[in-house]
């Protein structure tokens, strides 16, 4: 059988293993160490940001976000339904807040004309803020997914929570190296224009700590306060003293040294990224009806970096899951799309709006492999079983 060929997988080498090797040698592999402060500085300067807040998840760092806003109990967060469930919990079950819901665009990122449908014509605009008219309650923010790494539209939905006064919390995870390179957000990354931005580390994403996650913030005093809260909210720690209630979401010094060596090759990353994704284009998009879904960066402003890759079998007539176990079969890993989150838990009570294209990419799309170690030659592999599929 042909060597298999994983969805999305870390790319370590020397330099990886030379600095985790030096955190062990040297007995900081804990949660205190140099290398926690020095990954921090390096990705905010990275972004271009003041400061950033490392923690030991994507969806811990979201929750850090969520306790610096102040978004709470009574209040309400616009979301996402087409992202990962750790994408809404931490900002709304996590802190008692209630999410709405409201479907995506074609870039699968939260469709800014369903989230201007709703502020302005089922809620009403107060002196203090937002309410949703049904419920009554506060709609305190709104959270922004760039799915796969895909930028979604941010001079609209900027522009959008601006003047219905709401906080936006960019979740970023997928998109760290995203920006825009031409109009008025030019040289801005993705997750540092909202009030709040956060990245993920785990292992499948485009740089990896194993797991961890980073914060950033257009707000100074909320990067503080998310990094008091992630340490515990020790006020004095050699006394252990702690003036509120806090978290055990520090990263660690060894998965900082990883960070610090998978930084330093993100632009090679992203260029491996770019390069795969236009390969599949060449192979498939169009053929049989075949769709490889687009970054936004075609329209000339963003520069992606092309995390994962979006096959639309619509077209083709294929059934997604029989899809999946084909290519299963020929030693070539896969993935639908998430399931909807306001489908699932205890999310169904919550309103959704503007649901039709996100319940039809749920239903069509299927995630190619994307690995920045994937060869040309593995692409190729996968372009052909792709095409027998469609064939039949």
């Amino acid at each position: 059988m042909s060597n298999f060929i994983p969805l999305s997988v870390p790319n370590f080498g020397p330099e990886e293993a030379a600095r985790a090797d030096e955190a062990i040698r040297s007995g900081w592999v804990s949660t205190s160490g140099a290398r926690v402060g020095e990954f921090e500085g390096q990705l905010a300067a990275y972004v271009g940001m003041p400061r950033a807040v490392a923690a030991n998840a994507g969806s811990s760092a979201l929750h850090l976000a969520a306790l610096a806003a102040g978004i709470g109990p009574g209040q309400e967060v616009i979301v996402p339904t087409l992202t990962f469930i750790a994408a809404v919990s931490p900002l709304t079950r996590y802190v008692g807040a209630e999410p709405v819901f409201i479907g995506c665009d074609d870039s699968l990122c939260i469709d800014p004309d369903a989230v201007e449908d709703f502020c302005a014509n089922r809620c009403t605009l107060k002196a203090d803020g937002l309410y949703n008219d049904r419920t009554g309650a506060r709609v305190a923010a709104l959270e922004v997914v760039h799915v796969f790494g895909n930028m979604a539209d941010m001079p609209r939905l900027l522009d959008i929570a601006r003047r219905y006064r709401l906080t936006l919390i960019e979740d970023a995870t997928e998109a760290l190296g995203t920006r825009y390179t031409a109009g008025p957000l030019a040289g801005r990354y993705a997750g540092t224009m909202g009030d709040a931005g956060c990245y993920s580390f785990n292992g499948n994403k485009i740089i990896t700590t194993g797991a961890g996650g980073m914060l950033v913030s257009n707000h100074p005093d909320w990067a503080e306060h998310a990094k008091h809260l992630s340490t515990q909210a020790k006020a004095d720690e050699l006394q252990f003293l702690h003036d509120e209630v806090g978290y055990n979401y520090r990263m660690t010094n060894v998965q900082a040294s990883l960070g610090l060596a998978q930084l330093a090759r993100l632009e090679d990353f992203i260029a491996v990224k770019q390069a795969r994704y236009d390969q599949y284009r060449r192979g498939l998009d169009g053929v049989r009806g075949l769709r490889i879904l687009p970054f936004r960066d075609e329209e000339g402003t963003v520069r992606s970096n092309h995390w994962f890759f979006s096959l639309d079998l619509r077209g083709a007539g294929l059934d997604r899951d029989r899809f999946i176990a084909g290519l299963q079969a020929r030693n070539i890993q896969t993935r639908p799309v998430w399931a909807l989150i306001h489908e699932q838990a205890d999310y169904p009570k919550n309103e959704a709006y503007g649901l039709d294209k996100a319940l039809g990419y749920r239903a069509g799309i299927v995630n190619l492999p994307c690995s920045t170690n994937l060869t040309e030659a593995d692409c190729d592999r996968v372009i052909e079983a792709v095409l027998a599929l469609a064939a039949g």
